[in-house]
């Protein structure tokens, strides 16, 4: 038996499902790979000249000393989040879900929304990150966190500098900044990702008896926050598959399997569906 076949005997057993995402599995969507400097540079050419890597272009600090680089960067990524179709892999693990008794729960550090674009409640979803789709005041001047509306940011495509007006704070006028974790970032409000660390802590709990399987999808180590997580519900008896075409080791017990998220999901329904 392949590890294809073992994956697929695993979910057809369980009865509750983790789904934990990092960046991995979004780039089968067609969003650019920022592994190394050399992917940001691809897919953000004027950073190169500037010589600026992507942890250090994600960082708050820019949205004082130039708000136009800051807003282009982050308004180019929700601009390309918003026309990006979420990958059929995504309509698969809800499908699996929705066949299982206690459903899905997702972890995940991308901050693109696409869990909540494939139909997964928000109150499904916990964002270790934050979320584009919500923005803070940049100081900030309170603990207000709200959604994007109809947020619209011109971006010029060949500087990636954000044009005028830029998102204020409704609060105090001030410039506004995406609600997610930056680097170096001592600012960021974490409220409303607290709200959603306790909802899935709390609905784990309730998962004490139950068959639980975790399925990572595109988690790498760089920023372990994801493989952290799937780690420690393994240690604590559910099953882990991890999906990832570079870094699919883990564990003893780990089931691996080393290839894309789109690939390896649709590989398993074919199985079940057999």
């Amino acid at each position: 038996m392949n590890e294809i076949e073992q994956a697929a005997q695993i979910i057809a057993q369980a009865d509750a499902l983790v789904i934990a995402a990092g960046a991995g599995m979004g780039v089968d969507s067609g969003l650019p790979d920022f592994r190394g400097p050399e992917g940001f540079w691809r897919a953000y050419p004027p950073f190169a000249e500037l010589g600026l890597r992507f942890e250090q272009v994600a960082e708050p600090r820019w949205f004082v000393r130039d708000p136009a680089l800051a807003w282009g960067f982050y308004g180019h990524r929700y601009n390309l989040y918003q026309r990006t179709t979420p990958h059929s892999g995504f309509g698969i693990l809800q499908q699996w879900a929705q066949r299982m008794k206690h459903g899905a729960h997702v972890f995940t550090s991308n901050v693109d929304g696409h869990f909540q674009n494939t139909g997964f409640a928000e109150e499904q979803v916990y964002e270790c990150h934050g979320s584009l789709h919500f923005l803070q005041c940049v100081e900030p001047c309170c603990e207000e966190i709200w959604p994007v509306g109809d947020l619209a940011i011109v971006v010029d495509e060949e500087t990636f500098r954000a044009e005028e007006p830029l998102p204020l704070c409704p609060y105090c006028g001030e410039l506004a900044r995406p609600n997610v974790l930056m680097f170096s970032d001592g600012r960021w409000l974490w409220n409303r990702s607290e709200t959603q660390r306790v909802q899935f802590e709390t609905r784990l709990a309730g998962l004490e008896n139950a068959r639980l399987v975790v399925i990572e999808c595109g988690a790498g180590t760089a920023i372990p926050s994801v493989r952290l997580m799937s780690e420690s519900l393994q240690r604590a008896g559910a099953d882990l598959i991890r999906i990832n075409p570079r870094e699919a080791q883990g564990p003893n017990g780990t089931l691996s399997i080393s290839t894309g998220a789109r690939e390896a999901l649709e590989a398993i329904n074919s199985v079940l569906q057999s």
